[in-house]
């Protein structure tokens, strides 16, 4: 079976930096719904499209078709007394960026002098990004997935 809108997808992927060090490596495939359902970043859907398979596929990932250009306004420095007793480089909490009140996760990069602080950038925001994968299983959608936008059972969403 082929790639195609409404099929589910099965994938083991490494994901590089520019320079080919590996970021990441999954240890349990990545499943999503083909065809638009935001399963997966749409230049990878799009070059996976007709696959099968055993088929291998590599994309380079401009930051813009990945996690998005680096916001240096989603920095923010704060009072250590705004944080819990325990606190590390690498926590996260959630917070607001604006006066919308519109929340996004905040990770702690830095505590020094009674200041911490915080980035609302993805981790890999600004970087270009190789994602090579290998096509593990397809398969037509149910109903259902089709109806809720995405994959169920092993390695989908469980819970609504």
């Amino acid at each position: 079976m082929k790639i195609a809108r409404n099929t589910v997808v099965s994938l083991t992927y490494e994901l590089f930096d520019a320079d080919a060090q590996l970021i990441e490596k999954a240890d349990s495939p990545l499943v999503y719904l083909h065809g638009g359902y935001t399963g997966i970043f749409p230049l990878v859907e799009k070059a996976l499209e007709g696959k099968q398979v055993g088929e291998r596929c590599e994309v380079r990932l401009q930051p813009t078709d990945a996690f998005g250009e680096y916001d240096a306004e989603l920095v923010k420095i704060e009072t250590r007394d705004k944080f819990p007793a325990e606190l590390n480089v690498g926590m996260q909490f959630e917070g607001s960026t604006d006066s919308q009140g519109e929340t996004q996760v905040f990770t702690v990069t830095d505590i020094a002098d009674g200041k911490v602080v915080v980035d609302a950038n993805h981790p890999l925001a600004g970087q270009v990004l190789n994602f090579h994968c290998v096509v593990s299983e397809v398969r037509l959608a149910t109903d259902e997935e089709l109806t809720h936008g995405h994959v169920h059972g092993p390695h989908g969403h469980h819970h609504h």
